[in-house]
């Protein structure tokens, strides 16, 4: 696996036991959007702390389709894992 471009947002985290590549990008917002039933992206970071499983879940699969990887692998994910993952890669875009 090559190394995440941090000028793209991208990180690397384990997720299901090996490293995955997750993105923020354009169309991982929209579906994220969509997911969560946001009006817009200014809305996104109260809805994420009172997220539920499915949720969380459902925002995984959308940042790692963004990162160019299976969204399935995100029902595999231990919460531990999804939650870090989630941090990495909000922080990534900061």
């Amino acid at each position: 696996m090559l190394p995440p471009n941090p000028a793209r947002g991208e990180v690397v985290v384990t997720l299901a036991g090996a490293p995955r590549r997750l993105c923020l990008t354009l169309g991982a917002l929209a579906r994220i959007e969509a997911a969560l039933n946001l009006e817009d992206w200014s809305q996104l970071p109260d809805r994420i702390a009172t997220l539920s499983a499915a949720d969380l879940s459902a925002v995984l699969a959308a940042l790692l389709d963004g990162g160019g990887e299976a969204p399935e692998i995100a029902a595999r994910a231990t919460v531990p894992e999804a939650a870090s993952a989630l941090a990495a890669a909000l922080a990534a875009c900061a």
